[in-house]
């Protein structure tokens, strides 16, 4: 696999450091070690470092030459809340959390790459390595564009990457436009009449209003959203009831929502909540509580900085191994945020698809090490190409 030789020959140290980030997770906004671990590894290599964005965010900067211009990297930190299965010497320590998505992997390529450029700084320019908190539902990437990331570290592009298990090693996946969907979360809080559960004629049952709104929300995209667009509405919630003879009081719906045009999910906003009123009136139950979220926009990535993250990976594995029309994902992201704000791309890095493999959110997942000097290949040669020192002038004959 065509990596930078210096980044090949501390592929090791990086594998060091991604275990023992794995081997420590931590959650939204908690990422305290974690960004304790890449303030200092940071330091080491000579950037200037600032925190305190977000909370536990952290960014770096890397100057070198005379140009103003200045592009920003950005990659995830934190974990999940999940059980991890894996028996590895590495695995989570931390009961009921684990790097089942890859940030490990991802904080330790920007790493990666930081290292190699602040030893060998052939660039002219800026780079900013933005280590955020909170991708996983929490937002951390919109928290810190409000508190001011840009303002303080600006730049004309900004850059993300994701690892893809189900992609071979060695290979990327990036297009313009729309790459990840919107956000979206609901709540439905139903109350009907609460009872015996032997005498069901004396009341009236919030379980079965519930089961027919989560049946009738099925329609909406079957039915209400333009057969050309895409978008999902999954209920992945029902709480009702503590007693197997008790009729419940109230029970409460929650689900998520996935789109990639406004209008489509402004749709769905307003039929997820009439049909729920109406089913509910129908059966003489009612709402209670109606809450919709919009989480994260849609990843929207720009046409020219799109161009430029496809060249860069280009130039590591080869255009063959560019997929330049990858199908969008209905999974979201945060980096969505500083897409509103900056022009920039969000790639994806394949992990790989041998066999046993598995998906992000598993918790039997686990980065793969071997792309480790890949992605920060990736990165540094980004760098390298966007931020290409000029050609010294020849001296006069």
């Amino acid at each position: 696999m065509p990596v930078i030789n210096r980044i090949a020959s501390f592929h090791k140290d990086m594998t060091a450091w991604r275990h023992d980030i794995h081997s420590h997770p931590e959650t939204a906004f908690e990422e305290v070690r974690t960004a304790d671990v890449v303030a200092a590894k940071l330091e080491s290599f000579g950037l200037e470092v600032h925190r305190g964005l977000a909370k536990t965010g952290v960014v770096g900067v890397l100057r070198s030459g005379t140009s103003r211009r200045a592009i920003g990297l950005r990659a995830d930190m934190d974990a999940l809340d999940v059980h991890e299965t894996n028996e590895f010497d590495h695995k989570s320590t931390i009961p009921g959390k684990m790097h089942a998505c890859g940030h490990d992997g991802h904080t330790v390529m920007l790493l990666g790459a930081a290292k190699y450029l602040a030893e060998t700084k052939n660039f002219d320019g800026t780079v900013y390595f933005i280590f955020q908190p909170a991708e996983e539902n929490e937002g951390g990437g919109r928290v810190m564009v409000e508190e001011g990331l840009f303002e303080k570290f600006p730049v004309e592009g900004v850059y993300g990457m994701h690892n893809i298990p189900g992609i071979p090693v060695g290979k990327f996946a990036v297009r313009p436009g729309p790459m990840m969907a919107a956000y979206d979360i609901f709540e439905v809080v139903l109350k009907g009449v609460g009872g015996h559960g032997a005498m069901p004629q004396h009341t009236i049952d919030p379980v079965v209003v519930g089961a027919h709104i989560v049946t009738a929300l099925q329609s909406i995209v079957a039915r209400n959203v333009d057969p050309m667009d895409t978008a999902v509405v999954s209920t992945t919630q029902i709480h009702a009831g503590d007693a197997w003879n008790v009729i419940p009081q109230e029970c409460v719906l929650r689900g998520t929502v996935r789109t990639f045009k406004k209008p489509v999910q402004d749709l769905i906003e307003k039929n997820i909540e009439k049909i729920s009123r109406n089913v509910a009136a129908g059966f003489g139950a009612e709402v209670v509580k109606w809450r919709y979220e919009k989480r994260y926009p849609a990843t929207v990535n720009s046409v020219q900085e799109t161009e430029f993250a496809a060249q860069a990976a280009a130039s590591l594995v080869g255009l063959e191994n560019v997929n330049r029309n990858p199908t969008p994902a209905m999974g979201s992201e945060d980096f969505a945020w500083m897409l509103l704000k900056k022009p920039g791309c969000y790639i994806w890095v394949g992990n790989g698809d041998g066999a046993g493999s598995c998906m992000v959110h598993n918790p039997g997942y686990d980065f793969n090490d071997e792309i480790l000097p890949l992605g920060a290949s990736y990165w540094a040669t980004l760098v390298e190409q966007q931020l290409a020192r000029e050609a010294m002038p020849q001296a006069a004959e």
